[in-house]
């Protein structure tokens, strides 16, 4: 899409700046004069949000680092001292903190809009991978950021967390120790964790030039997925027509964002995070934030072994799989039509993928012992020790005195106790169907419907699906030059 430049200096100091350094040129031909097709809707504004919400987060960052201590006695006050006495503290953390979630929901927008378009196929894979590169950086500075303010949260989440790599043959007890500083969490990995927080969103700024830079080759994907033919026809110049869409689109997220800002700052978070971090007391349920939970469901997931690969390693394996598959999508969906518009079946199950996506979201959020749906009696189960020291839990009991029956005949040292246990559908399988359905849709669906899908028309062009025209044999569509080709296949990929 890039081509020869057309900008020519008018005024000598253009002439002068321009052969030594040709800002003005290349801001003309890449954000003013840069060739966007016509068609465009406001699914494409989210990568203009996104670049607004990386910048709001560079700066409150910085101007929250000035204030912050990252030392275990004294973090977590001085995220209280900047809440309370820093003038605008309380503004600039809770922009901060749900800047993060904005971030994060629209990243999600962003990804969901180029799986159904098929913004990763050719000849725009180098596109994609970055961008996948940029929302694994995401999700490592949006875990060290959490662990910060050093609350009951944050702590424990990152013990999790930590105690998870140590869970990789060979090499994972070395990067633990490496990452926490020392055999245990502490003032090392407070500082550790700091560092990196503060790094990383500078490495995603460089990245993020890396992704436009890619995209300013080949030029915008569109709905329909068909390539520009006539750069006149096809295309309009970004600046006007997609600087003031994209204007109206930020201004409507940041009212969105100011609502949570304002009204309600604490709802994406964690009440236990106001609690200072006590390594002696454990939250009952430690869940991180919303955009990280339907990975934590997938890592909880896996709860059984696989040959000499322990549940543990299992969890972590699926965890991170579940990531490192987005980076081969383009070589996984094998259809030859970029944009799902077009193909009736690979929209069905993306809806359903991103049902269940959401789906994961909320089995991350839950206990995985807790029920969705209850139905039969419920039994007793005694916990007890048994002789070797192992637990154990007996049969179900129907009745109470049973039970009660069963503990008498128990030896004392056993520590024996009653529970009830419900029947019913659990979160835990929600989750492990959800995340087999997950993997299933990109290592199974996806090729397979590339190769046995037929596709509806497309339009010749995209100047035709702006008019309206489509390809032969469309509902209500007006026949066009060549549109007996355009219900074929074409390799517009």
């Amino acid at each position: 899409m890039s081509g020869p430049s057309t900008y020519e200096p008018k005024t000598g100091f253009e002439k002068w700046l321009d052969t030594r350094l040709p800002l003005i040129r290349f801001a003309k031909d890449t954000a003013i004069d840069f060739p966007t097709p016509k068609n465009l809707n406001y699914w494409y504004t989210f990568g203009a949000i996104l670049a607004v919400c990386l910048v709001i987060q560079i700066i409150t960052g910085i101007v929250l680092a000035m204030h912050y201590v990252p030392n275990t006695a004294m973090a977590f006050d001085s995220v209280e001292r900047i809440m309370r006495d820093v003038d605008w503290g309380w503004l600039v953390r809770y922009i901060h903190a749900n800047g993060a979630s904005m971030f994060f929901l629209a990243v999600y927008m962003h990804i969901f809009r180029g799986l159904y378009y098929g913004s990763y196929k050719a000849p725009r894979e180098v596109l994609w991978i970055l961008g996948c590169v940029i929302y694994l950086l995401m999700m490592g500075t949006a875990f060290l950021g959490y662990v910060l303010p050093w609350g009951q949260m944050s702590y424990h989440g990152s013990s999790v967390i930590t105690s998870l790599i140590g869970a990789i043959p060979v090499i994972g007890d070395t990067i633990k120790t490496y990452l926490q500083g020392g055999p245990a969490i502490g003032n090392a990995t407070l500082n550790r964790f700091f560092s990196l927080h503060y790094l990383l969103p500078f490495i995603i700024a460089g990245v993020v030039i890396l992704h436009v830079w890619a995209l300013h080759v080949p030029g915008n994907n569109n709905p329909t997925g068909v390539s520009v033919k006539d750069v006149k026809k096809d295309t309009v110049s970004f600046h006007p027509y997609y600087t003031v869409k994209d204007l109206f689109a930020i201004l409507v997220f940041l009212f969105i964002f100011a609502f949570f800002v304002f009204y309600a700052p604490n709802s994406l978070g964690h009440a236990d995070n106001y609690i200072e971090a006590n390594p002696l007391q454990t939250p009952a349920h430690i869940v991180p934030e919303w955009y990280l939970l339907p990975f934590y469901a997938i890592l909880r997931a896996i709860t059984f072994d696989l040959g000499p690969i322990t549940a543990k390693l299992g969890g972590v394996i699926a965890m991170f799989g579940a990531i490192a598959v987005l980076f081969v999508v383009p070589w996984l969906d094998t259809s030859k039509v970029r944009s799902m518009r077009y193909r009736p079946l690979a929209k069905q199950f993306f809806v359903l993928f991103v049902a269940a996506f959401i789906g994961l979201g909320f089995a991350g959020a839950n206990n995985p012992d807790d029920l969705i749906v209850a139905f039969g009696e419920d039994k007793l189960v005694v916990a007890y020790t048994d002789e070797t020291g192992a637990a154990a839990r007996s049969e179900s009991f129907a009745e109470y005195h049973d039970a009660e029956h069963f503990i008498e005949g128990l030896d004392e040292s056993a520590g024996a106790s009653m529970e009830v246990v419900k029947s019913g559908f659990k979160w835990l399988w929600a989750a492990q169907f959800l995340t087999f359905f997950y993997f299933a849709y990109f290592l199974v669906i996806l090729p397979i419907l590339g190769i046995i899908e037929k596709p509806k028309p497309r339009p010749l062009s995209i100047a035709d699906s702006v008019l309206g025209k489509h390809g032969q044999g469309s509902a209500g569509g007006t026949p066009v030059p060549g549109a007996a080709n355009a219900a074929a296949p074409r390799d517009d990929a």
